[in-house]
């Protein structure tokens, strides 16, 4: 059985975020929420929450085993891009992109 959890708007851009997702994808989720918690980085800590997000889902779902949960799938896509402007030198203006990133976990029993 599919159990899913998404996470929209998070403001970081999705290559950092994708870093951390090559990690634990197909991981068991014990020994995925085990590399988050000891990861330093900060995409660490909101794709923990995402987990464990994801496996709350699964024990109010229902005879669901936790122990037998794996990361089935997990996209990281861009979000929308807030689009910001820092003054320089003579008159000038230079852009800054404030990406964000969406966040899509699957969760099956193997």
């Amino acid at each position: 059985m599919k159990v899913t959890a998404q996470l929209n708007y998070l403001r970081m851009s999705p290559r950092r975020v994708n870093m951390m997702a090559r990690l634990i994808r197909g991981e068991k989720v014990e020994k995925a929420l085990h590399i988050l918690r000891l990861h330093k980085r900060v995409a660490a800590k909101p794709l923990k929450k995402l987990v464990e997000s994801a496996v709350a889902n699964a024990e109010n779902k229902g005879n669901i085993d936790v122990d037998t949960l794996y990361i089935k799938e997990l996209k990281i896509g861009g979000g929308p891009t807030l689009k910001r402007w820092l003054p320089r030198a003579q008159g000038r203006a230079t852009p800054i992109r404030k990406r964000t990133t969406h966040i899509s976990l699957v969760l099956e029993e193997s």
